[in-house]
């Protein structure tokens, strides 16, 4: 597979790789990347975006602007690694991301990963990963200018800035649905990702909702979660309704001030199913064991309009 590695740059230079042919088929993904960090370094984000149901964001309690630049970049390949066949059109602010990856990382990887004067390439780590996660990929870059009004752009960055605020706050950030062909037109319906009845969604975005909903369940269960009100309180809808063992209604207050009483449980909760009501909202049936005794456990995961999961209904019945 050919790759193309282009950038356009606003002073008219072009610095173009192999051409990569393209055919009608392969629908371009059009995606913006970017990083912030509040101090740089200090509390740091990354987020990409192609629209408002295929987005991802992520970041660290510590590290720099570049970082959060280069991850954007590395998580957006990852997440359409699936998709191979399909180019990447990469939008980006920071001119530091774009002569990296290509004009600078083949003369580093030559050279161990060392600059010219010898010294150690910085984030190296992120940089051996982009460099295997591109192999193979047809891509291009293009310069955008930063906090200028573009769309893409300042989507990306909004949510690169809200992952490093989180993290200053000490909180889990909002990490976004993650990469969903056709979740606004990106990709035409086929029979792999549309339903051949009129008027029905597309089941993909459905099979990645119950996937995500298993997956918060899970970390919901997780003492390290539930124990820190800092790192359980995302994950709780402000209108939760919960149903206890005893028969006891309990809210998103009560299951702060009182998490042991909430969550802790005997084992593993056991998977009986998730079921994908819609693409925003989720069902998981667990049997878990409680301090009461065995219940069967139904938990309604609900993602709000800024793509975060969140328990909005539980209710624990025992086992007779």
């Amino acid at each position: 597979m050919s790759t193309q590695g282009a950038t356009t740059d606003p002073t008219g230079d072009e610095e173009t790789g192999e051409a990569s042919p393209r055919g009608a088929h392969d629908a371009v993904i059009v995606a913006a990347a970017d990083g912030s960090a509040l101090g740089n370094p200090g509390p740091a984000g990354w987020a990409w975006y192609v629209d408002d149901g295929s987005w991802q964001a992520g970041g660290w309690p510590h590290g720099t602007n570049n970082m959060g630049e280069l991850k954007a970049v590395l998580a957006l390949l990852q997440a359409t690694a699936d998709h191979p066949e399909r180019p990447l059109r990469i939008l980006c602010d920071s001119k530091y991301v774009i002569n990296c990856i290509t004009q600078w990382m083949p003369g580093w990887k030559a050279k161990g990963w060392k600059k010219k004067d010898g010294k150690p390439v910085l984030n190296r780590d992120l940089l051996e990963e982009l460099d295997r996660a591109l192999a193979g990929r047809k891509y291009e870059f293009e310069w955008v200018k930063g906090h200028a009004g573009h769309q893409l752009n300042e989507a990306a960055d909004e949510r690169a800035r809200a992952a490093a605020t989180a993290f200053q706050n000490g909180q889990d950030p909002e990490t976004g649905p993650g990469f969903v062909p056709g979740a606004a037109g990106d990709e035409p319906a086929s029979a792999d990702n549309a339903s051949t009845e009129a008027g029905n969604k597309p089941s993909r975005p459905q099979e990645k909702s119950a996937q995500a909903v298993v997956e918060h369940e899970k970390l919901l269960s997780d003492r390290e979660t539930w124990a820190d009100a800092q790192r359980l309180a995302p994950l709780l809808a402000e209108d939760l309704v919960w149903v206890t063992v005893r028969g006891r209604l309990a809210d998103k207050t009560a299951a702060i001030n009182y998490p042991e009483q909430a969550f802790a449980l005997d084992g593993e909760p056991d998977l009986v199913r998730a079921h994908a009501v819609s693409e925003d909202t989720g069902l998981v049936v667990s049997n878990v064991r409680t301090a009461r005794g065995p219940a069967v456990r139904s938990s309604l995961w609900t993602r709000t309009a800024r793509g975060a999961w969140t328990l909005a209904m539980r209710q624990d019945t025992l086992e007779l």
